[in-house]
């Protein structure tokens, strides 16, 4: 049982609200829905955050990580797993890294596209997740390309597979789970976004901030970080170093 401080930060309602972004296929952020419920690298966390607190679990699932942040001040929910950027900072506190993110592009079958810079081009649409990380350094990435913002993953993958887009903009473990969605889609061998997933909570929660960031180091000493990932299918994936912070 964590001390009163910090239940207060964390779980003020007396449970923990973990916030998670829900995909076709799983990645180190994405959970997948499972039945009436929800499987993923965020929720194995957010089950044992609770056990740990000695508080149930509440899930309060969204479409995207954009969502997440964005509703961070509303007092929603309380601890989130997510892509680390600077934009973000400005959302929430970000705790230790768990996981080492590479994010690239899905093109469309038949495109030209071989490279980052290929898609860099004027009349190539390239499409990705509003308000996330990963978008935000496509667009960065590829200025003179043409830029559609969706609210989830389905939306882009219908508007690829209706000829609306000529690539997806999402993390390398997320595109892999699509490939076999779009017959005839590839993923691009480089990248243009290299950083880390990260667990954290609404700004200004400082003992909550503590507590989240040593149980992620606990999280990885004891092979929890790396059973969780390889749970969900995602044995290539990189655990981030010991002490990892954004």
């Amino acid at each position: 049982m964590a001390d009163a401080a910090v239940l207060k930060e964390l779980a003020p309602t007396g449970k923990l609200r973990l916030a998670i972004a829900v995909a076709p296929s799983p990645s180190a952020q994405f959970a997948i829905k499972d039945g009436d419920s929800y499987r993923g690298v965020a929720v194995t966390f957010g089950r044992a955050l609770a056990a740990k607190l000695g508080v149930p679990l509440e899930i309060i699932p969204h479409q995207a990580s954009g969502e997440i942040q964005n509703s961070a001040s509303a007092n929603r929910w309380d601890v989130a797993f997510l892509p680390v950027d600077e934009e973000r900072k400005k959302f929430v506190d970000f705790g230790n890294a768990y996981h080492l993110l590479q994010s690239t592009f899905l093109v469309a079958p038949g495109s030209k596209i071989q490279s980052v810079k290929d898609a860099d081009a004027k009349g190539i649409g390239i499409g990705g997740v509003a308000n996330t990380a990963t978008f935000r350094a496509a667009k960065k990435a590829t200025a003179d390309a043409t830029h559609i913002d969706f609210a989830g993953v389905d939306a882009a993958v219908a508007a690829m597979r209706d000829g609306k887009i000529e690539a997806i903009a999402l993390s390398r473990e997320s595109l892999s789970g699509l490939v076999s969605k779009i017959a005839g889609s590839r993923i691009l061998d480089d990248a243009f976004l290299n950083s880390s997933t990260a667990v954290c909570v609404p700004k200004n929660k400082p003992a909550a901030l503590n507590y989240v960031g040593d149980f992620i180091e606990e999280a990885k000493a004891s092979g929890l970080v790396r059973k969780a990932l390889d749970d969900m299918g995602l044995k290539a994936s990189q655990v981030a170093p010991a002490g990892m912070k954004p």
